[in-house]
Parts: C-alpha cells; sequence; structure tokens
C-alpha cells in the first residue's frame, strides 16, 4: 500500500495558497487534524500528521496570506 510520503507532491498554485492538509481531494478516511503549511520560503512543505508534501508551482506573491 502507498502512503502519502511515497506520492508524488501535491501540486499548488500560488492563487490556492495558504496550503492546508487534509487537502480537499483526500478521502474522508484519511482526515486529520487541519494544519497550515508554511511553503512560502523554500516552495515545499510536508504535512506533519500525514506526510503528504505540497509544492508551490510558479512563485508566491508577497502577502498572499
Amino acid at each position: 500500500m502507498a502512503t502519502p510520503s511515497d506520492a508524488p507532491p501535491v501540486v499548488v498554485k500560488p492563487a490556492d495558497l495558504p496550503v492546508f492538509c487534509p487537502n480537499p481531494a483526500m478521502p474522508l478516511w484519511s482526515s486529520h487534524p487541519a494544519c497550515f503549511l508554511d511553503i512560502g520560503e523554500t516552495g515545499t512543505a510536508r504535512c506533519p500528521y500525514c506526510g503528504t508534501e505540497y509544492r508551490v508551482e510558479g512563485r508566491a506573491r508577497a502577502g498572499h496570506h
């Protein structure tokens, strides 16, 4: 069985910021407490609960949140 850390990263656009997990595309059974992820400095972040990696496509606008 594949785990989120084995899956390709979830790619988000700058307009989708701020990033949070679980995201709306995740099935209900995989839910965990919602957490917002700081993706601004490196362009990537990993959820501390499930290990899903998120990557921003393009550059985030200043003051996006």
